[in-house]
């Protein structure tokens, strides 16, 4: 454990209402956020379970509770399914652009849209533009927006922090009406491509609820590996 981390400051939140199991509360555990939270030690801390919200570190704090999972894809030893290798073919039209900052006026309309449609029943609706710039435009030294398009038309933006093993997938909205081209998977299959040729070892995705429906796609990726007790581990089909 490096000195940093010894030296961690960390925070609970009061408990709250769960976003992903109904009736339940929750409490986050987070990062002083005076901590100046360099490549390092966020790598250091997405393997030990964290995510980051906007500027803040954090992780489930529940007494009593353990659905929330992190997840992690081994890139090496990954291999798409039938599906998600017709799901590349179909967005193979889709140019890709790096970007350090975002484009609050190009892309808002489309988060708008996003969330309006796959996530009206969730704590992140009615979307807004001082929310969207808080949960996904600070960027850090190590995001990259990646945004997907087709001609003039943005279809998605993946939010992606570079770590020293990986990728954090940090958060994606795309095009709810182009059910046909299944862009959130697309854009999760992207990224492992991405990390292959990086020779990144993992995609984090953040937690899997095993009980919450929105939450199971990330196991369609395999193998996968989920955080228990400290130790990540393969989930065994």
């Amino acid at each position: 454990m490096s000195s940093s981390l010894h030296h961690l400051k960390v925070f609970t939140t009061y408990p709250h209402e769960c976003s992903y199991l109904l009736g339940k509360e929750a409490t986050t555990l987070f990062v002083d956020p005076k901590q100046d939270v360099d490549q390092n030690l966020y790598t250091s801390l997405s393997r030990m379970g964290f995510r980051r919200s906007g500027l803040h570190m954090y992780k489930p704090h529940c007494a009593g509770c353990q659905a929330c999972v992190p997840a992690r894809i081994p890139v090496a030893d990954f291999i798409p399914s039938r599906n998600q290798k017709r799901v590349l073919k179909r967005n193979a039209d889709l140019r890709v652009q790096s970007l350090t900052e975002l484009n609050a006026q190009q892309t808002y309309p489309l988060y708008e849209r996003y969330i309006c449609a796959r996530h009206h029943d969730g704590d992140m609706y009615p979307p807004s533009i001082e929310q969207f710039q808080s949960f996904l435009g600070q960027a850090w030294d190590f995001t990259r927006y990646y945004c997907f398009s087709l001609g003039n038309e943005v279809k998605a933006v993946a939010v992606v922090d570079h770590l020293n093993d990986g990728f954090s997938a940090i958060y994606t909205f795309f095009d709810p009406a182009d059910d046909a081209r299944s862009l959130g998977k697309f854009v999760i299959l992207w990224q492992i491509e991405l990390a292959r040729q990086l020779q990144l070892p993992f995609v984090y995705l953040g937690y899997w609820v095993q009980n919450c429906r929105k939450m199971d796609y990330k196991i369609q990726y395999k193998p996968i590996e989920l955080l228990d007790q400290g130790e990540w581990a393969r989930l065994e089909a």
